[in-house]
């Protein structure tokens, strides 16, 4: 199986003119000035406000018929009001002046009533990102002006391609094209002024393969910043296929110990383990498994983690954090120590350090082994895999962070001697997440980016594997 690649759209984005938006960004300025004049004049020692739009289209086709057309248009203001050490929070979807105020005055209202929080203020002055670097343009923005015309017919040809692709796919799930964009601008009385706008568009398919007892499903997708860098509906179709039909005649397995080979779009899940763990909030109120591990060597030697927020049209690339504090490029994990956690201006508090610039999350990671080479694609990462399990669907949310025990239900294939032997289903891995990153041996060139996350597949050298 190929994953499908990029390839070129009929439809081409829109202007920025031709954005979509009901609201410019001088108006969201307006909102917020409005929203800061009046917690300041109410008494008020801090306050930030946000004010965003998002507008979209969303097409879902079932077995060559339309099945929904959806189309949405959100909006909110959001005004977080300090009194001393006394935060308080509240929101709107009115944009008119008395909904403003009622709403500045709801936040106003819970922050003198709310204990005081010793750690609870706005970011200091030194960390809000200079102005140049809030205007950086990181190529985030391309609206796709589609109709709902056009949507259906690239969802029909995925689906179709999917259908055609061999007579044993015998049903579908549906498929569905989705153009998404949205826009924001905050400020806060510490200094900060700042928004962007962005978009993000997909297309996805699931196909069924077989029949009566040995049925299976299997879908795939494609998510971009830009439409023109979408996976072609044929190539989705197909490749979503494929993987169904792989799974068709699957076996429960014996319980073993053996390595276990974790697909590329599944170990962006495992870097997602670590990036919790390593995440302020969950440190502070000791909920992690790695706990006090800055400086330490938490996984191989052979393991970096690089985090850049500047990645042109990255789904992670932001100019700023939520707070409007300085974002840097950085080495989160080198020669596999810890040289970072990610933090926000609070949680850098509680734990007596500088915040990170991570209020919102982590920003476009890249989990990548010293030891792989080009041609470590998936035939080679089965090759050094051996005897093993190669996992392609995980289920249930099994990872308890306070103690790192890990344990989820898989599905995937046996492999014997480098090669698949045939697929496998009904049974559960398990291990700590503490020995799994740990017992981490190569990682694949076969890349994958998941949202905010680039790894490869990712072989651990040993977990349990529980079948009938």
């Amino acid at each position: 199986m190929h994953k499908p690649h990029s390839s070129p759209k009929s439809s081409s984005p829109a202007k920025p003119a031709d954005s979509g938006f009901a609201h410019s960004r001088p108006f969201f300025e307006s909102l917020v000035d409005a929203a800061l004049a009046q917690a300041k004049k109410l008494g008020a020692t801090d306050a930030g406000a946000e004010v965003s739009e998002g507008c979209g289209l969303s097409v879902s086709v079932r077995n060559g018929e339309l099945e929904n057309v959806e189309r949405n248009r959100d909006k909110s203001l959001g005004v977080t009001v300090y009194v001393g050490n006394r935060r308080g929070n509240a929101s709107t979807s009115d944009f008119s002046q008395a909904a403003i105020a009622q709403t500045v005055r709801a936040a106003y209202d819970i922050a003198r009533f709310t204990a005081e929080d010793p750690f609870a203020s706005l970011p200091d002055a030194k960390d809000i990102a200079p102005v140049a670097d809030r205007a950086r343009d990181l190529d985030l923005f391309h609206p796709w002006a589609i109709t709902s015309e056009e949507a259906m017919r690239l969802a029909l040809e995925c689906e179709a391609a999917a259908l055609a692709t061999d007579r044993r796919i015998t049903n579908s799930e549906g498929a569905a094209v989705s153009a998404q964009q949205s826009h924001f601008f905050s400020a806060h009385t510490r200094g900060f002024r700042g928004g962007y706008a962005s978009s993000r568009h997909s297309m996805s398919v699931s196909p069924i393969a077989g029949k009566g007892d040995d049925m299976q499903r299997d879908s795939w997708y494609s998510s971009m910043r830009h439409p023109g860098e979408l996976a072609s509906p044929a190539a989705i179709g197909r490749y979503a296929a494929e993987r169904a039909l792989s799974r068709l005649k699957a076996r429960k397995i014996a319980t073993v110990e053996c390595p276990v080979l974790f697909e590329s779009p599944l170990a962006s899940g495992l870097v997602g383990g670590l990036v919790q763990a390593l995440s302020g909030g969950a440190l502070y109120r000791k909920s992690s498994f790695l706990l006090d591990s800055l400086g330490k060597i938490v996984l191989p030697r052979h393991i970096d983690v690089r985090e850049d927020p500047f990645v042109l049209r990255g789904k992670g690339s932001s100019p700023f954090d939520d707070e409007g504090v300085s974002v840097r490029a950085r080495q989160v994990v080198e020669g596999g120590r810890v040289q970072g956690y990610f933090l926000s201006s609070y949680s850098a508090r509680k734990l007596g350090m500088q915040t990170t610039g991570n209020a919102g999350g982590s920003h476009n990671l890249t989990f990548t082994s010293r030891l792989t080479r080009p041609g470590d694609d998936l035939d080679a990462m089965l090759k050094k895999l051996g005897t093993g399990l190669f996992v392609t669907e995980l289920m249930g949310q099994g990872v308890n962070y306070v103690t790192g025990d890990y344990s989820r239900g898989a599905s995937g294939f046996w492999v014997e001697k480098g090669r698949i032997a045939y697929p496998v289903h009904e049974i559960t891995i398990a291990g700590n997440m503490r020995a799994m990153l740990k017992g981490i041996e190569a990682v694949g060139a076969d890349t994958y980016n998941y949202g905010a996350k680039t790894v490869g597949s990712i072989l651990v050298n040993r977990m349990k594997v529980a079948g009938s």
